[in-house]
């Protein structure tokens, strides 16, 4: 039997993306996490979730494995963002960005987006491609001819 391909990028995103427990993984990937047991002692999730979202990721391209030794011990994969992972980035970003302003914590922020080279406040928005931002309002998702009718 064919399996048929979404035609939505959001649902195909969502095919591989779509888990609380994903997001939760790429968050501490993007933090520099890479070894299954960091993964599992810092989220708490159960080893047989960890691996079924650690093996999606992987087979979507968006972690890769690399081989790693500790001295006396066998050999384990480590977990590490590809391009595309680390686009994601953009995201989670927004996702923050969103629980920060509509779900607020009581204590405020946890984690705060700041630029690399001088820490100023950034934060997520749509851009044209000229570079300039554009308000949400003045924003619209068009259908194509690829929309299935």
């Amino acid at each position: 039997m064919a399996v048929t391909q979404q035609t939505c990028s959001i649902a195909r995103s969502l095919e591989v993306l779509g888990e609380r427990w994903t997001f939760l993984i790429l968050r501490e990937a993007i933090s520099g996490t890479t070894r299954f047991a960091d993964f599992r002692a810092t989220l708490g999730v159960a080893p047989d979730i960890l691996s079924d979202r650690l093996a999606t990721l992987v087979a979507a391209g968006v972690l890769e494995k690399q081989p790693y030794r500790e001295p006396g011990a066998r050999l384990r994969d480590s977990y590490h963002l590809t391009p595309s992972g680390r686009e994601l980035k953009l995201v989670l970003g927004a996702l923050q960005q969103w629980g920060d302003e509509h779900r607020p914590y009581e204590l405020g922020p946890t984690v705060l987006r700041r630029t690399v080279d001088g820490g100023r406040p950034v934060h997520v928005a749509f851009v044209d491609d000229t570079g300039r931002e554009v308000p949400l309002d003045g924003v619209a998702f068009v259908r194509t001819a690829a929309y299935p009718s």
